[in-house]
């Protein structure tokens, strides 16, 4: 008997869950149909890239980490490697009290683990320092089932270096507040180490590698990696993979009902869908409506999301007079600039613009200024470039802009959302068999993270099947 499965959302996550789906069907022969629906008009979610005057811009993210694979792995599968790109690397920056700093060689996510370079810069007063170092002297914590970021590193390290260095770099991948994030949803690794060490910078010493020379770090290759032709051209090839029945666009779901071994699927032009098993890979905010007689899903509608925007900004090489020896800087909050962050992406990226031509893109929303992403677009880039110029002597008008809004897109994994998301899956495994949720509001953010959780669903609606 036929069975059909029903993968909800086109991102990253329900595009590569459908596509590893639909492998195991034709390669095992089984009897199963696949639809994915999409609310939206186009697939891919938060990952959009624009072509123009000989630029690559992507709108959303433009990279993966080479040391998770699954990107990768996917890339391999679909014969796109011949288009993989390793990043140029370069110093980066840290931006504290108007005045560009090197972020330290022999740090980890602005952790210091080796000490002469942490000790030579002048991110840190004296006092920061001493007050950084006694890490490795201070007792380990109390053990807890979870803190915030904030709370545990200013505990080990103390103020200066969580608002200088690791707040910049790390509530930048969450756009987030550290002091309100969890640790173990994000970062457990560092409570582990911690416990097992007793000093966070003791135990990156012990399993961390020792750092490169100089020349080393220059031939070495980046540890991100893009696609030549754009990160869209990996939603483009899924997209590929599927019969035109298979996939949907325009099409939202109203609400889910479980009608003994199957689910009822209400979709928005009123027809009706049945599952047998049903993949949700949308934002968190979906549940509650489309699964309205269940009160397990009733916290997400308190889980917060933030807003955050981008402006890629297009020059002649002529137009920027003073020069970024490196790729690109993150903003302190002890600074008085709007932007998060600037990279430049041409420097980071050989595909990125032509040869004569430089490409920037920076952003704004900090948590405490999510108005800016309110503003219009020539609000957002007048923003963006008078910051800017602070750094830089920029003495002609861009060629082009292009601001990108996500606005409220961007999920919080505030302190406990492990734990609350261990309950959700046991309540839906009890009253909702066959349904799984995937994607960046439950376990990891970043598009890998977002496709191990497309395989991990695939892997259950299988064998709740079979």
């Amino acid at each position: 008997m036929t069975k059909n499965i029903l993968i909800i959302g086109g991102g990253i996550t329900g595009l590569s869950a459908a596509y590893y789906l639909k492998k195991e069907i034709e390669s095992k022969k089984l009897p199963y149909n696949i639809k994915l629906v999409e609310g939206s008009s186009r697939l891919g979610g938060k990952i959009q890239t624009v072509k123009k005057e000989g630029f690559t811009i992507e709108r959303g993210p433009d990279s993966f980490l080479s040391r998770k694979p699954a990107t990768l792995n996917l890339i391999k599968s679909l014969g796109m490697e011949n288009q993989l790109i390793s990043n140029s690397t370069g110093q980066s920056y840290v931006l504290v009290n108007e005045k560009l700093h090197k972020i330290p060689v022999g740090s980890f996510m602005g952790i210091p683990i080796h000490m002469k370079p942490f000790l030579l810069s002048g991110l840190f007063s004296p006092a920061g320092k001493i007050r950084a170092g006694l890490d490795k002297v201070k007792k380990k914590s109390a053990p807890k089932k979870d803190q915030s970021l904030g709370l545990f590193f200013r505990n080990r390290f103390g103020d200066e270096l969580v608002e200088n260095l690791i707040e910049p770099l790390l509530g930048g991948i969450y756009s987030g507040d550290l002091d309100k994030m969890s640790l173990m949803a994000t970062f457990p690794d560092f409570y582990a180490l911690e416990q097992e060490y007793g000093s966070l910078i003791k135990g990156l010493q012990a399993t961390k590698p020792k750092p490169l020379s100089k020349k080393e770090r220059k031939n070495r290759p980046g540890v991100f990696y893009a696609l030549t032709n754009g990160f869209e051209s990996l939603v483009d090839e899924l997209s590929k993979q599927f019969d035109e029945d298979e996939i949907t666009l325009n099409c939202e779901v109203d609400h889910i009902e479980k009608k003994h071994k199957h689910y009822n699927v209400l979709l928005h032009d009123g027809t009706v869908y049945q599952a047998d098993s049903i993949i949700v890979a949308t934002p968190h905010n979906a549940l509650p409506k489309i699964f309205s007689q269940y009160s397990f899903f009733d916290h997400f509608k308190e889980m917060p999301q933030t807003s955050v925007a981008n402006v890629a900004l297009a020059f002649d090489k002529k137009a920027i007079r003073k020069d970024l020896d490196g790729t690109g800087y993150v903003v302190s909050r002890n600074s008085n600039f709007r932007i998060t962050a600037c990279t430049w992406t041409h420097k980071k990226w050989a595909h990125a613009a032509p040869n004569d031509k430089i490409l920037l893109r920076s952003y704004v929303g900090r948590p405490d200024d999510q108005e800016v992403v309110d503003l219009t677009d020539e609000e957002i880039t007048n923003v963006v470039l008078k910051d800017l110029n602070k750094t830089m002597k920029i003495t002609e008008k861009p060629l082009f802009t292009i601001v990108t809004r996500f606005k409220n897109k961007m999920p919080q994994y505030t302190v406990g959302h492990r734990e609350r998301m261990r309950e959700t899956k046991a309540e839906i495994n009890a009253s909702l068999p066959g349904v799984y949720i995937a994607g960046s509001s439950y376990e990891g953010v970043a598009v890998p993270d977002c496709i191990v959780q497309g395989e991990k669903a695939v892997e259950s609606a299988l064998e709740f099947l079979a």
